[in-house]
């Protein structure tokens, strides 16, 4: 399996994506060419706004830009838009309902950075904060088509943003769609349901399970507030053994809550299985290495399905190993972090 890959997917796509658009701006938290928007501020400079690392007064200041008419969009790390600035993130943003447009970089384990710059809990406090929308892209393609999306959302937006060298897994002529599921396979035995990053993980292992004999829904992901696609509950609802969701986030309030959500509202009764970040901090490592040591690997994925079908599929680690066949988004980082 192998996926083209695009470096800097964001950068150049939103610098011509906003030409027509003079109302929307930049606020950068003074990590402006690690969030690729450097080459933006070049071009438009009368439209950036470097707020320094004081992001609970652009937040504060974003809301003012909103009810003045202009679509700010706030380029920073994940964890700094919503730890330190929650405040003003619900007071002065997501109660008023304002169209700011919150673009996350370095989601979950992306990052070496540690506890303080992972953002593993994200999801759920953005998905209970009233009026938000919450959204995840798994690859360039939906990096870069994202922006129309959250454009015409007459409200806050939060993007789950990738950044750097980014597979293209989707083709471009499939833009991202709100509250739309991708259907990338169908089966009667499990029903996996996937998002981010976790997407890919999950495409290194589910062809060599389908050729063990196991029938498999897979459903990607990119809109996890609102959450009601019918796709979804019809997935859940024909899965024979089981249901797996996979995501680069904590287990609580993320999507494999937003699929229990589902699945006791409409009384699906098969087991459900959540692989993700469970009840702990991550440390400083690579993304690779994070995903094996905390479980969130093709391998997990695996071990995870044999347990709900009770037969071994019989795939070892070199025979994942071979699958890989580029790193994952390990080298086009603007730096360290």
């Amino acid at each position: 399996m192998s996926y083209d890959i695009v470096a800097r997917p964001h950068q150049q796509n939103f610098i011509d994506w906003a030409a027509d658009k003079p109302e929307v701006l930049v606020l950068s938290a003074d990590l402006t060419n690690s969030c690729e928007v450097g080459k933006w501020r070049d071009t438009y400079p009368e439209r950036f706004f470097s707020m320094g690392m004081a992001e609970q007064n652009m937040l504060g200041y974003a809301a003012g830009l909103a009810r003045e008419g202009f679509e700010p969009w706030l380029h920073t790390f994940a964890v700094f838009l919503y730890r330190r600035p929650l405040d003003q993130l619900q007071m002065s943003v997501a109660y008023p309902s304002l169209k700011v447009r919150l673009i996350a970089f370095l989601p979950g384990i992306m990052t070496p950075g540690g506890v303080t710059h992972q953002a593993i809990e994200d999801i759920a406090i953005m998905r209970a904060i009233p009026n938000m929308t919450v959204l995840e892209v798994g690859d360039a393609t939906e990096a870069q088509s994202v922006l129309d999306v959250a454009h015409a959302i007459d409200g806050p937006v939060y993007v789950r943003m990738l950044r750097g060298e980014v597979s293209r897994i989707f083709p471009e002529s499939e833009p991202f769609q709100l509250n739309t599921a991708r259907i990338l396979s169908t089966g009667e035995d499990l029903t996996l349901i996937t998002s981010g990053i976790m997407t890919e993980e999950a495409l290194r292992a589910v062809p060599m399970m389908q050729e063990r004999g196991l029938s498999i829904t897979h459903l990607h992901i990119s809109t996890l507030k609102p959450f009601d696609d019918p796709r979804v509950i019809s997935a859940i609802a024909r899965a024979r053994h089981g249901v797996i969701t996979m995501e680069n986030h904590i287990t609580v309030g993320g999507l494999g809550s937003a699929v229990a959500e589902l699945m006791a509202e409409h009384a699906v009764g098969v087991p459900l299985r959540r692989i993700g970040v469970r009840d702990t901090y991550a440390h400083g490592a690579s993304q690779k290495y994070l995903m094996a040591e905390l479980g969130l690997d093709a391998r997990s994925l695996v071990e995870t399905a044999e347990s709900l079908v009770g037969r071994s599929l019989g795939i070892n680690d070199d025979e994942l190993t071979q699958v890989r066949t580029v790193n994952v988004h390990s080298s086009a980082k603007a730096e360290g972090l």
